[in-house]
């Protein structure tokens, strides 16, 4: 019996305003798309998790963008998410903890209630600008979506979880993952909100092969 093949992967991050489109595009176009793919989490490591990663000689090929990129970011999305027909409120990151919210999503996942939380997380940070890196906040989220907030507030005490995560960051390493959203499918890659539809052609190609030989 051959292998069987290894499912595409998609890199998001709650902190990207274009991951969060992409994954709006995603799932209208491909519904299936959480059992279909690998859903990847993509965060900015804290010091527990830089430490983790230089143990493994990991590095993150992400970097911090300019003040200039910024401002365009702002201007750029705010015609995209009148373009899907979004609507978006930019939030104020202070001093943000992104393990928390990604690790709570992989908490959830263990559960079988990641993509209730994912948009609980999203529409929280999106829709409503509120800081998904407040435990407060998560807890709340969590609640209001029939999830233990507590719970999940505590994921990143979890080695297991921690592991996890680290796991993840280790994959988009490999996978030379730079920025979301991201997708792999077999040896190919596609990078920003404007591929996805490429990315969605040449799954829907793979797939029909994959039917072919089945």
């Amino acid at each position: 019996m051959s292998p069987r093949p290894r499912k595409p992967r998609f890199y998001f991050s709650f902190r990207s305003p274009y991951s969060w489109m992409a994954s709006q595009v995603l799932e209208q176009e491909l519904p299936d798309a959480p059992d279909l793919l690998e859903y990847v989490p993509y965060f900015e490591p804290d010091e527990q998790t830089w430490e983790s990663l230089n143990e493994r000689d990991v590095r993150m090929h992400y970097t911090d963008m300019s003040k200039a990129k910024h401002l365009y970011i702002l201007q750029d999305t705010k015609r995209l998410s009148q373009r899907y027909g979004l609507d978006m409120k930019w939030p104020i990151d202070i001093a943000p903890w992104w393990v928390l919210p990604h690790h709570a999503w992989l908490a959830a996942r263990r559960t079988g209630t990641g993509q209730r939380l994912f948009w609980a997380l999203c529409e929280a940070r999106w829709e409503r600008g509120e800081n998904i890196c407040d435990p407060d906040v998560v807890r709340d989220v969590a609640n209001a979506a029939g999830l233990d907030g507590d719970l999940l507030v505590r994921a990143p005490d979890d080695p297991e979880l921690r592991a996890e995560g680290i796991d993840c960051l280790e994959k988009a390493y490999f996978d030379d993952v730079f920025g979301v959203p991201f997708f792999k499918l077999g040896p190919h890659r596609f990078w920003g909100l404007d591929r996805i539809h490429d990315f969605l052609a040449a799954y829907q190609r793979s797939a029909s092969r994959t039917e072919q030989k089945s």
